[in-house]
């Protein structure tokens, strides 16, 4: 069987099943521009023969003891630990990011297992002695039932391991929609959740598009749906997941800004920036794509930036010394370099153009190079859209109470960063600032594992962030539970409110 002969395929009660419609995909090597596998594109059918598995595994994994679902879990991880290359170098071929990238991206999806492994801690609840006479009460923490992930291209092992790890230590039963576009590795996931003892049915996969994605949003039996991908189609995943009476967590787009005042270790602000905005080729929702020159910080910025944008090392992300590869699609790469164009319409200063970029031996692969745009206006369309490629606008403010004002204008509210020796005025942007994840002289500032993810304003829906604490409480139930055991005769009905007596 040569490579184009195979077909990533659905997950479902414990084994790799094809699809029954006879839709595939083809999968992409970006790198090369080539097709290397098909995907299995799913129907109604398999996502109700991958819930119906998942309600069957619920109650008896429920039931499990937390510290039993840890173990499993414990096993996962040394099983991951072990499989780092194995599922970065999926990432490189179908995605296309740098090979140390997806090595980066797999560790930070591991250590939320081990905040996972975590879980009989985690789901400890509350308990009160006598808040009445002869009576105890406590709060308790249980699962949702079955639930849901739709996963993004640009992080295809990470991503999903923000939610099935801690859906799963919290007893839930787990369907996973990854990307049609990089899928490999959700097969990987499924073997090694199997090989650590998983019970068949607790995690299923059904690849596919949006056929599949809204017969998970309206099935009656799907209890939460949690993504992560653009704006509007988190707006759409919010909306018709919550009419259908789901809870939903949903990640939408980002425009980062980066912060550089005049008194900046202008060093460690233009290092910073040229990892932050090309990394990854870009694709990243916390990526910085605007850099916000405070005062006379400008001239200086954008000349060292322009030095470095055009020395990035571009290739094959499998090849050595490579810091950036190419963007997932072809359509992508259009896009990029359509808005690329209108940039320069629009009045923008072009300093490097990533456009027509070409690897030698890679003619055909999708990249782009690294682009820096100077005096960037927030009429621009390379402003107001996400780009979501190696796309590097500078903006000039006079002061940082006008930078703050251009970022809290911004309907997105990811990630934001500040550069700056002050800690006054670092504090007070901080407090100021209405965007979710701040880092001050970080460029990413993606929290830890045992923390949240999530941004404010159109960058996220619902009411719960991602992994840490919040996703514990976004894969359980609260409940508050009363008690009394009768000890003496009783005493008639009471028709008052209860109260400590």
């Amino acid at each position: 069987m040569t490579e184009l002969d195979t077909i990533i395929s659905h997950y479902i009660n414990g084994r790799q099943v094809d699809t029954a419609s006879g839709r595939h995909a083809p999968v992409f090597n970006p790198a090369i521009g080539e097709p290397c596998a098909k995907v299995a594109l799913g129907t109604p059918g398999e996502v109700d023969a991958a819930v119906a598995a998942a309600r069957a595994a619920f109650p008896a994994w429920a039931a499990t003891p937390p510290l039993a679902r840890a173990r499993v879990l414990f096993k996962y991880l040394q099983l991951c630990q072990r499989h780092v290359d194995e599922f970065a170098a999926m990432v490189t071929r179908e995605h296309g990011k740098t090979f140390s990238d997806a090595q980066g991206e797999v560790a930070r999806g591991i250590e939320v297992v081990e905040f996972a492994c975590g879980i009989p801690q985690l789901l400890k609840g509350e308990f009160t002695d006598q808040i009445a006479r002869g009576i105890d009460a406590w709060a308790m923490r249980q699962p949702l039932g079955v639930v849901a992930g739709i996963t993004p291209f640009n992080f295809p092992v990470m991503v999903p391991m923000w939610m099935f790890p801690i859906a799963l230590a919290c007893g839930n039963t787990f369907i996973l929609k990854p990307s049609e576009r990089d899928p490999s590795a959700s097969l990987l996931h499924a073997r090694l959740l199997k090989e650590a003892g998983l019970p068949d049915g607790v995690f299923n996969v059904v690849q596919g598009d949006k056929v599949v994605v809204d017969a998970l949003l309206d099935h009656p039996h799907v209890e939460a749906i949690s993504f992560v991908g653009s704006t509007p189609i988190a707006q759409y995943i919010y909306a018709r997941g919550s009419a259908s009476g789901k809870r939903v967590q949903a990640l939408g787009g980002a425009k980062n800004h980066m912060v550089v005042m005049p008194d900046a270790d202008m060093n460690m602000a233009v290092d910073a920036l040229i990892g932050a905005a090309y990394g990854s080729a870009g694709e990243r929702c916390m990526a910085i794509s605007v850099a916000v020159a405070v005062g006379d910080a400008g001239d200086a910025l954008v000349e060292a930036l322009a030095k470095r944008t055009s020395a990035l090392k571009i290739d094959d992300g499998m090849a050595h010394g490579a810091e950036m590869g190419p963007v997932v699609t072809r359509e992508a790469k259009q896009r990029i370099e359509r808005l690329i164009g209108e940039g320069v319409e629009q009045g923008a200063t072009l300093v490097v153009d990533g456009r027509d970029y070409a690897v030698p031996g890679r003619e055909n692969g999708f990249f782009v190079g690294g682009t820096l745009f100077d005096h960037v206006q927030p009429s621009m369309s390379i402003y107001k859209e996400e780009i979501f490629g190696p796309v590097l606008c500078v903006m000039r403010m006079p002061d940082v109470g006008s930078a703050v004002e251009l970022i809290n204008a911004n309907e997105y509210g990811n990630g934001v960063a500040l550069f700056t020796r002050d800690g006054g005025v670092a504090r007070e942007f901080v407090r100021q600032i209405q965007v979710g994840m701040v880092g001050v002289n970080v460029p990413l500032p993606v929290p830890m594992a045992f923390n949240s993810f999530g941004g404010w304003k159109r960058s996220l829906f619902g009411d719960h962030h991602a992994y840490g604490p919040e996703g514990v409480r976004f894969y359980t139930r609260h409940k508050a539970v009363m008690q009394r055991w009768p000890n003496t005769a009783s005493t008639g009905p009471e028709f008052a409110f209860p109260q400590m007596k």
